[in-house]
């Protein structure tokens, strides 16, 4: 049983993470930069530890810092949240060297999934539908140019150790290849420290569903169903929710089944998002990549499914075995979540990093906010610009964004922008009611 975790991140999710800990008995530790002294994170965990300048190469990457930290303090175990350490493997089998656990699946697993062209490979020998391309790693311009005149273009060049949109491009025709391969190169190499890139198919009309799953240490797997993530802007998600309102019963238990089999295929164990595309033209999907920690949306699955997604991961990674069966796990109702980032949507989406000088979140029946912001609190130029997430619940998904709505319409937060009014847009938009959206959709309305 884990008494004390090390909470190796900052922002909303760290407190999350304190929040469920503390529901469970076990302590926290938060660790801080200088920078996140007056930090909720810090002011709610159980004990605190400096571990560094603002920057996050110097304090929330700086993972020799946090191991001492979670010496010196007594900590067994480590929770990385998402984004920074959450999916290095190098340093999971650091904190399993000093006999911390961590927080996450295995190192091997990470390792697997995380290179997304090895990935295909072991999705494809497992029977798991990927979009047609490369076997693996691009050996050379003629390897390229020979595959992409098999699959037909227009291709997507995408970096194997990548994501976020870093190292990807789309090649409508022959002559732009090599240069958009040379293109990627550098970019997968300056944002990766890796210059491996694949090829393969580009769908032009699809969906982004991903299917949350939870595994035990004994193989015990399920599926929590499905998030609809097809609202992005330079493919970073913007607002997901949960069902996807176009999928049947039945390619719902497909897509379901093929993510566990996915998780299962690499002795997977946490809790994982198995990512797909979804061609609206062929209704196929084809697995895209597997993230190997716990997920912004994972909210939107939690109020579909009344079931804490952070205890579950923690209780695993103790040693507990799942006390849940596919069976029992049931989904009722629509989610939304709405990311509220400090931005400045009128003007290119520059950041908007400054002091809050008033917060009111909003409240009621079905809403819920996951936010460590607060009057006064000083929005940082280091680090992500998520501030809060906006969830919504209804018993239909018009019941939702109605709900969204009025949410949306009472969430004050002063003295930097918001994309609070870019979401009242999203959400008033006839073909977003109607849920006639692609990847597409913003570039092609906004």
């Amino acid at each position: 049983m884990i008494k004390k975790i090390i909470v190796a991140n900052r922002g909303e999710i760290a407190l999350r993470i304190i929040r469920a800990a503390r529901e469970m008995g076990i302590k926290t530790v938060a660790v801080y930069s200088k920078a996140d002294k007056d930090s909720l994170h810090r002011k709610f965990a159980d004990e605190s530890v400096c571990i560094g300048e603002a920057p996050s190469k110097k304090s929330y990457l700086f993972y020799q810092n946090i191991l001492g930290a979670a010496e010196a303090s007594g900590a067994d175990a480590i929770h990385p949240g998402y984004g920074f350490l959450a999916e290095n493997a190098d340093f999971a089998e650091a904190c399993q060297a000093l006999d911390l656990i961590f927080i996450g699946p295995s190192p091997d697993s990470m390792r697997k999934m995380g290179d997304k062209a090895t990935a295909r490979k072991l999705m494809t020998k497992a029977g798991v539908p990927v979009t047609p391309g490369s076997k693996g790693i691009l050996e050379n311009i003629s390897n390229a140019k020979e595959t992409a005149d098999k699959i037909g273009y227009p291709v997507m060049i995408k970096a194997s150790a990548g994501g976020g949109g870093r190292g990807m491009r789309i090649v409508n025709q022959e002559n732009e290849l090599e240069r958009s391969i040379q293109n990627a190169a550098h970019e997968s190499e300056k944002a990766f420290g890796s210059g491996e890139l694949y090829l393969e198919k580009f769908i032009s009309n699809a969906r982004h569903i991903e299917v949350q799953i939870l595994a035990d240490k004994k193989g015990n797997t399920v599926h929590l169903f499905e998030r609809e993530c097809s609202i992005q802007r330079n493919h970073q998600k913007l607002l997901e929710e949960s069902p996807c309102p176009i999928l049947t019963e039945k390619t719902r238990r497909h897509i379901c089944e093929t993510a566990v089999k996915a998780a299962k295929n690499v002795g997977y164990h946490s809790a994982g998002t198995v990512e797909f595309l979804y061609d609206v033209d062929t209704n196929k999907f084809y697995f895209m990549e597997m993230n190997t920690r716990i997920q912004v949306e994972h909210p939107v699955t939690e109020m579909i499914t009344n079931i804490d997604l952070v205890k579950k991961q923690i209780a695993i990674s103790g040693g507990q075995e799942l006390e849940i069966s596919q069976n029992d796990i049931r989904h009722q109702g629509h989610a939304i979540e709405c990311r509220i980032n400090a931005e400045d949507w009128k003007n290119d989406f520059r950041s908007s990093p400054g002091r809050i000088t008033q917060y009111i979140p909003p409240g009621g029946f079905g809403v819920r906010v996951d936010s460590a912001c607060y009057t006064g609190w000083e929005i940082l130029p280091y680090y992500d610009s998520l501030i809060a997430k906006l969830i919504t619940w209804g018993d239909t998904r018009i019941d939702a964004i109605e709900r969204m709505k009025r949410a949306l319409h009472e969430f004050v937060i002063e003295g930097i922008h918001t994309t609070i009014d870019f979401h009242k847009m999203i959400l008033n938009h006839s073909e977003f009611i109607k849920s006639n959206i692609t990847t597409n959709f913003i570039g092609e309305y906004f």
